[in-house]
């Protein structure tokens, strides 16, 4: 491919997660970011893609970072996409691996000069406008000041599920009036009430897995805090990715890294974790949100889901609850137990008689 010029920013999308909360929608082979769960017609996959070209300039310069089973499955979801664009992981390593090995061979095209986006595969974005005039003054701040630049999100509630980012000092505004501050800390995950503390300060966002940088800056801070990622995979490619250690980018750059900043974001977002996702995307005046042909007695406050039309749902005195009907499996779960799909995974893979349905 011949040289390009270096485009304002060059976005990588991280599509090699599982969405195992979104069982028995997703599965190893049709994993959340392949499905359509936002009322339209594109993945969850395609929608971001959709977002970012136009911020890269058009398919020469997204990219997206995959897992070898889901190769095909990524062809198929984005066609245009071209093949040298298509990062594929033999394995797992997590996110810290997938970024450093990305930003390495975006490097080897448009030079260590270049401003990249990591983004998740399987998020919804609304405001469109905002959400590039964002990325417009994230990518000048990393430009301007040397910075790794994270969007952080306006906390909506007291998640305990979610990790936080608390504002430092001010750095001053970027693009159209977006200020950022300097990252005094991340927390992963605090329990009930410290998470509402954190609300009550007004000083934190969520931390929703999006980043802003140039490359020399991450290259030079992996040097420098995660030797044993960035190394081998400088001296030997993908051929070291078995070699290096798994871990997060939070955990091995993020949290060490003096250069971390935050630009709290306008736009609207959901990290589409759970069904209870669903429930809030579709949120109406209905009794129920109802993705299926149901019919119900006395029920109120469920989420009922079916992937053929040709399925009824019958409820009587059910509330608060997820009803999935996918195929010969069917799912009932409590709204405040959805997170405890991932343990009746962890049985279903011992049973080697329901390995079909993972």
């Amino acid at each position: 491919m011949s040289q390009s010029t270096t485009p304002t920013l060059i976005p990588v999308i991280l599509a090699g997660g599982k969405g195992e909360r979104f069982w028995p929608l997703s599965r190893r082979s049709r994993p959340k970011q392949f499905l359509c769960l936002d009322g339209g017609d594109r993945s969850l996959l395609q929608a971001t893609a959709d977002r970012l070209l136009a911020t890269s300039s058009g398919w020469e310069n997204l990219w997206v970072v995959t897992a070898a089973h889901l190769e095909s499955g990524m062809q198929a979801q984005l066609p245009e996409l071209p093949d040298a664009n298509l990062l594929v992981e033999p394995e797992g390593r997590d996110t810290a691996p997938a970024l450093a090995w990305s930003t390495l061979e975006v490097a080897k095209r448009y030079g260590e000069d270049a401003v990249l986006g990591f983004f998740p595969a399987d998020h919804w974005i609304a405001d469109l406008d905002i959400f590039q005039a964002t990325l417009a003054a994230a990518a000048e701040m990393a430009v301007k000041d040397d910075v790794i630049v994270t969007l952080g999100i306006a906390p909506a509630y007291a998640s305990t599920g979610y990790g936080y980012i608390e504002q430092g000092d001010a750095l001053g505004e970027y693009g159209e009036g977006y200020p950022a501050y300097k990252v005094s800390r991340f927390t992963e995950k605090p329990d009930r009430q410290t998470a509402e503390e954190f609300i009550q300060s007004g000083r934190f966002s969520w931390n929703g897995g999006m980043f802003v940088f140039k490359a020399s800056t991450v290259l030079q801070e992996l040097e420098k805090h995660a030797p044993e990622i960035l190394n081998p995979l400088k001296e030997k490619g993908i051929a070291a990715y078995g070699e290096v250690p798994k871990n997060s980018i939070d955990y091995a750059l993020m949290e060490k890294t003096t250069k971390a900043t935050v630009m709290p974001v306008k736009f609207g977002w959901d990290d589409l974790g759970d069904w209870g996702a669903i429930d809030r995307l579709r949120k109406s005046d209905a009794p129920n949100v109802e993705l299926a042909q149901h019919v119900g007695l006395d029920t109120a406050g469920s989420l009922l889901y079916s992937t053929s039309d040709d399925d009824l749902i019958v409820t009587i005195g059910m509330e608060d609850t997820v009803i999935v009907r996918d195929g010969n499996v069917t799912l009932v779960v409590k709204k405040d137990r959805t997170q405890d799909i991932k343990q009746v995974l962890k049985t279903l893979r011992e049973m080697p008689a329901h390995q079909d349905l993972l």
